[in-house]
């Protein structure tokens, strides 16, 4: 198999891991909003049965709770391998030393998340449940950034020849991952301790504001890559505003309308399920967004000093072609 064959594999694999993963949010993420975290008293086993072993199926018409916290636990199960493979096949088929190191990280966080998630059943721990969530956007993160460098892309990004430019972006991708690390722990506080609301809604308009202004500079870059990188990020951000517009309608209610909330409908566990999900992918976009700028700025200032250490070159050989 060639070189570039094997990445092409490696980065489906990457792609199909971050899917994946998805399924294991979205399992987590309904867990967590029909209040499901303790369906069972036992881990690793579920009732007594290997995790392969129980009678998963024949919960979905008579427990809903443990038909979605045991679909978790096997999504969970599930991304491990898939993360075994992952490690495996970039220790086959990359170069690169980040890659391997990135694959082994997520790996690890994998780990560190099954283990997370069966400690907050044994001690039935509501701060290990928010600290799971927490370092879920972390751990998907990492699929993202590898993802993105083992794209054609990374090798070779167009460079950014307007220094003010790529300083500002580089500026604002650091401040939107930072803003939606602390929106997004603020909406954990919301849904396991029921405090941080108005915090969180605050920091959601920063962000938007934030993203937009990051939009926009990325629209003056000479890289196409940063451009659409840009224009990404907001279209997802723009999403999660209307998600999260929808989650609170469904919680709290819509008093010109008329609509008052019902608790644990399908609307408003569904809408707080896919705000939450859509926020980890958000987060997700914002950290791939940041690698790109990054990216692009040691691409752009290894070109410019490259003329520069050239007529230096010359300069030296020039004096000593004078002296000979």
């Amino acid at each position: 198999m060639s070189n570039s064959s094997s990445t092409n594999w490696f980065r489906r694999l990457a792609v199909s891991t971050v899917c994946l993963t998805m399924v294991t949010l979205i399992f987590g993420a309904l867990t967590t909003s029909k209040n499901a975290g303790m369906a069972f008293r036992d881990w690793p086993t579920s009732d007594g049965y290997l995790m392969v072993t129980y009678p998963w199926f024949g919960d979905f018409a008579k427990n809903w709770d443990k038909f979605l916290e045991h679909g978790h636990r096997l999504a969970g199960m599930l991304i491990g391998i898939w993360s075994i493979a992952l490690v495996v096949c970039a220790f086959k088929t990359q170069q690169r030393r980040t890659v391997k190191t990135l694959s082994i990280l997520v790996l690890i966080g994998v780990i560190c998340q099954g283990l997370l998630g069966g400690f907050r059943v044994q001690l039935d721990e509501r701060g290990l449940a928010m600290l799971h969530g927490a370092f879920a956007a972390i751990v998907f993160a990492l699929m993202g950034a590898v993802v993105v460098l083992s794209g054609k892309k990374w090798s070779a990004p167009e460079p950014e020849t307007e220094r003010n430019t790529l300083r500002t972006m580089k500026v604002f991708s650091v401040l939107v991952v930072a803003i939606l690390t602390a929106q997004y722990l603020f909406g954990g506080l919301i849904r396991h301790r029921g405090t941080g609301l108005h915090e969180h809604l605050g920091l959601g308009v920063a962000s938007l504001a934030l993203i937009f202004v990051n939009f926009t500079f990325c629209g003056f870059s000479e890289s196409g890559w940063l451009r659409k990188s840009g224009i990404v990020l907001l279209i997802i951000a723009l999403g999660q505003v209307g998600l999260g517009a929808g989650a609170w309608v469904f919680r709290f209610g819509f008093t010109p309308t008329g609509y008052v909330a019902i608790s644990d409908s399908i609307q408003q566990v569904g809408l707080r399920t896919a705000h939450t999900v859509w926020g980890i992918v958000t987060f997700q976009a914002a950290v791939v967004h940041l690698l790109k700028v990054f990216r692009v700025g040691s691409v752009s200032e290894f070109a410019n000093s490259e003329p520069l250490l050239m007529r230096r070159t010359n300069s030296t050989l020039a004096v000593e072609g004078g002296q000979k």
